[in-house]
């Protein structure tokens, strides 16, 4: 047969019987196991899984049609295929009885030799067509699987545990993959059966470039091949591959010039046509998956880049004033964002101002930058608030007509503590000193309607101090904006730390965030 001898049990309490069956099998080529009772059959059955049985009708202990229903009720035997044989139960009645008790042939005695040789071959051929069928499909399935948990890697090396740990679970073999993250350093992970949990591994930087050589070389494109133990021995003296043995892989890139990956199991024996497509599928899925991470990760850099080239580069020298910031981009988000701080020295005074920009794109950080120096421009001449404010408001209003901004402006005279506040649609700045409390609120946000800006003037004491954020900072889906304010005064309320270590504890105390944060505090020192 094309898939080689089969296991069968043939149960019969007749000597005789059971010595022509088996005989006849063992003419075909099968190996034959024996049992005399439905009993031992169902133990036989259980413990060592036949390719098919072979079951008598009338048994001594139970008949043949109450094993064949045990045997089909439990799920781990239900796919062994049964053809009862009977000399005696032979009419039509007892064929269908069999047939509807779960039997998947029927022959009545006396059966020819070359009748019973073709009956078996014909129901181990749909058994085998069956367990193919089963097996590809728990093997696809299986796949969809591990390509939706590579697809969920947010890093190299969870996306090689993943693929890898996935070819060993569908294949059941030792496995491996490299691949190239964007920081150039190659990586490797195995895994080892019977161990289940990739590991990394040691490799030379040119290995791809070496297994590339064994395949496609520079070019596009995905391939199979296998090679020699010692090939991959050569390369990887760890690999596992044992000696006469050989290893399969797919070695996938997926446009000229960007990395490739490889995927390779342990091919002994050697892989099935079924198996060697699996393979392929994965291999092809990780390059796949590889290039779109290393795309995230470089756009990621890039956006950062760009984000952090809008912001101030240094925060000039403030006598008198001790200033902290923070800048921390959403943790999960590639496109630059609209939230900013600056701060700038005016003659005796500063101005610290924070803003944010409504949404998460190109357009928002741009017109972010047009703001900051919209204010610079505003504060040449004559320091007025309430006329940079409407000024601001004017711009948005003009020339980025469905956008929205909020920003508060501060502006101190450390030597004195006077403080001008002006706010637009902010979080009001909290006042940390006597009572740790938040301003009033300010103004219309920018960019909705013509406004006044009005302008509150205080005095801040020497060691008090003003916390300015983004609301990015504090806002959560599961939780109300008014409790995230009382826990950050709460926290300045209770702090004695300097403002560097106050900013971390902040940052740590709210996590990563899903939108960008911005934060400014500053503490007028005591004067000499």
């Amino acid at each position: 047969m094309p898939d080689g001898p089969a296991t069968v049990l043939v149960v019969d309490d007749t000597p005789t019987k059971l010595y022509i069956l088996s005989s006849w099998l063992r003419r075909s080529g099968h190996e034959v196991l024996q049992a005399t009772g439905g009993v031992e059959a169902l133990g036989k059955v259980r413990d060592l899984r036949p390719d098919l049985v072979v079951l008598d009708v009338r048994l001594p202990d139970m008949s043949g049609y109450e094993v064949c229903e045990r045997i089909k009720a439990d799920e781990a035997t239900s796919s062994i295929p049964v053809i009862q044989i009977s000399g005696a139960a032979i009419t039509p009645a007892d064929r269908t009885q069999g047939l509807e008790r779960g039997a998947d042939a029927y022959l009545a005695e006396p059966v020819e030799p070359d009748e019973f040789a073709a009956t078996v071959e014909a129901t181990l051929r749909y058994y085998r067509a069956r367990q193919r069928a089963e097996r590809m499909a728990d093997r696809l399935a299986t796949l969809t699987e591990v390509t939706l948990e590579m697809n969920s890697a947010d890093t190299f090396d969870a996306l090689l545990s993943t693929a890898v740990e996935g070819a060993s679970r569908i294949l059941g073999r030792r496995a491996g993959a490299l691949a190239i993250p964007p920081d150039g350093r190659t990586r490797r992970f195995v895994v080892m059966p019977p161990s289940t949990v990739a590991v990394s591994r040691t490799v030379a930087p040119d290995l791809l470039l070496r297994i590339g050589a064994m395949s496609l070389g520079n070019a596009a494109g995905t391939q199979v091949f296998t090679a020699p133990a010692d090939e991959w021995l050569k390369m990887m003296p760890d690999a596992g591959v044992d000696d006469g043995g050989s290893a399969t892989a797919v070695f996938c890139r997926t446009k000229v010039g960007r990395p490739p990956v490889c995927l390779g199991v342990y091919a002994a024996p050697p892989l099935d046509p079924d198996e060697t497509n699996i393979l392929r599928q994965l291999g092809q899925a990780l390059a796949l998956t590889a290039d779109a991470l290393r795309a995230y990760a470089e756009e990621h850099a890039i956006a950062l880049t760009l984000q952090r080239s809008l912001l101030p580069a240094r925060i000039p020298d403030t006598p008198g004033l001790e200033i902290s910031w923070r800048y921390q981009p959403a943790v999960d988000n590639i496109e630059v964002g609209g939230d900013f701080y600056e701060v700038l020295r005016l003659g005796d005074q500063v101005l610290l101002a924070i803003g944010d920009v409504q949404g998460h794109s190109l357009l928002a950080a741009t017109v972010m930058a047009e703001l900051r120096h919209a204010l610079r421009a505003s504060l040449l001449g004559t320091v007025d608030l309430g006329a940079s404010m409407a000024l601001l408001n004017n711009v948005l209003r003009c020339y980025h007509q469905r956008m929205t901004a909020t920003v508060c402006l501060v502006l101190i005279d450390p030597a004195t503590g006077e403080m001008e506040i002006a706010n637009a649609g902010h979080i009001p700045p909290l006042l940390i000193g006597g009572e740790t409390r938040y301003h009033g609120l300010g103004n219309l946000l920018l960019g909705v309607a013509d406004e006044t800006y009005r302008v509150d003037r205080l005095t801040l004491g020497e060691e008090e101090s003003v916390l300015m954020f983004t609301d990015g900072l504090i806002e959560d889906r599961d939780k109300l904006l008014d409790e995230s304010l009382e826990i950050v005064r709460s926290m300045a309320e209770t702090s004695d730390e300097d403002l560097e270590l106050f900013c971390d504890r902040l940052i740590r105390q709210f996590g990563a965030r899903e939108d960008d944060v911005a934060l400014v505090a500053f503490r007028r020192t005591k004067t000499s």
